[in-house]
């Protein structure tokens, strides 16, 4: 794919829309589906290599943070490092958006494309798939619609050291000094409540971002955008979208759409946060698909774990990409595995 160079730096953007945590507010709605774990967790991303056959290798950096360094001064005169990594991926279908991010054009996943959901091991989909979702560690799929997992509120159980020994100021906490976990999934939270945070958070997860924009994708899939529901009152929503909105300027920066997954209740929030399309896991189970559409048109993508939603999904919204897939996210030749599309 075309590669673009950029007018702005991500140093640039996380100064311009960084900007106050506003009022408390930290109501939320149905909690559904996130990340996924291989064998080890259920729904909880992992770092996974390509072994289908004719996969590429992938570029990105051992290191978590996989991006270079920069010093810049903010507005109030205090030194912050800043992230920057080259690296984008256009395509024939564009749209521009505009909000806290500006003006900038991006590729949309295809109107009803088949999708797939490979967030534990990658596979070779099947030949209708058209569409992707892969963790940040693996590699894209030459020749389809690739998005980029990364979960940006939350901390993998395989990354705990990284953020405990190098950043342990960025990991949130409760009275006692101890992490917040998200019991569910047994993640630690991240502290996204001051600016500040927010702007080191955007650095090493801007990082990542560069990474998947060099690797060769397409777009980027943020989880757990509703931590602040698991934060034991110590986050807000508007916590959240001011994070989500420095995460969606790094996503513009390197030429990829970015998505807002699930939390049906910031979807009138939408343009403060700058995202382009969802990701809707169980919509279908909680009746919220409508809610969906009216927010981001046919720029959805379903994930339904329970058949007899997926089967509802596909008769109401036959012109959306519906997957239905096991909640472990298996391969094909795991057992367990389970997939079908509309």
């Amino acid at each position: 794919m075309t590669r673009r160079s950029q007018a702005w730096s991500l140093s640039a953007l996380l100064l311009g829309a960084c900007t106050g945590s506003g009022s408390d507010d930290s109501s939320g709605g149905p909690s559904t589906a996130t990340d996924t774990e291989v064998a080890t967790e259920p729904a909880t991303a992992t770092d996974a290599t390509d072994t289908s056959p004719g996969a590429p290798t992938s570029g990105t950096s051992d290191d978590p943070t996989g991006a270079t360094t920069s010093t810049t001064v903010d507005p109030t005169g205090e030194t912050t490092t800043t992230t920057s990594e080259p690296g984008t991926s256009t395509g024939p279908t564009t749209e521009t958006t505009e909000g806290t991010t500006g003006a900038v054009e991006v590729e949309l996943p295809p109107p009803d494309g088949e999708f797939d959901y490979q967030l534990g091991e990658p596979y070779d989909p099947p030949m209708t798939v058209q569409i992707v979702s892969r963790d940040r560690n693996a590699p894209p799929k030459p020749g389809l619609y690739n998005i980029c997992y990364v979960n940006g509120f939350q901390v993998q159980p395989d990354e705990e050291d990284f953020w405990l020994d190098e950043h342990p100021d960025l990991v949130l906490r409760d009275g006692m000094g101890n992490p917040v976990i998200d019991q569910d999934w047994d993640e630690m939270l991240l502290d996204t409540s001051t600016p500040e945070k927010r702007a080191a958070l955007a650095e090493i997860v801007g990082g990542w971002i560069a990474a998947c924009a060099v690797d060769g994708f397409d777009a980027i899939e943020i989880d757990n955008l509703d931590s602040y529901s698991r934060s034991q009152d110590l986050l807000t929503q508007d916590h959240a979208v001011a994070y989500m909105a420095l995460l969606s300027a790094a996503a513009h920066a390197e030429g990829l759409a970015i998505a807002q997954k699930n939390s049906t209740e910031l979807l009138d929030r939408k343009d403060e946060m700058g995202t382009d399309f969802a990701v809707a896991e169980e919509c279908n189970t909680y009746e919220e698909c409508d809610d969906y559409i009216g927010t981001y048109g046919d720029a959805v993508l379903m994930v339904e774990y329970v058949e007899a939603d997926f089967m509802t999904g596909c008769e109401q919204y036959p012109q959306m990409s519906i997957v239905l897939r096991d909640l472990e996210l298996n391969a094909p030749w795991t057992p367990g595995y389970v997939r079908d599309a509309c």
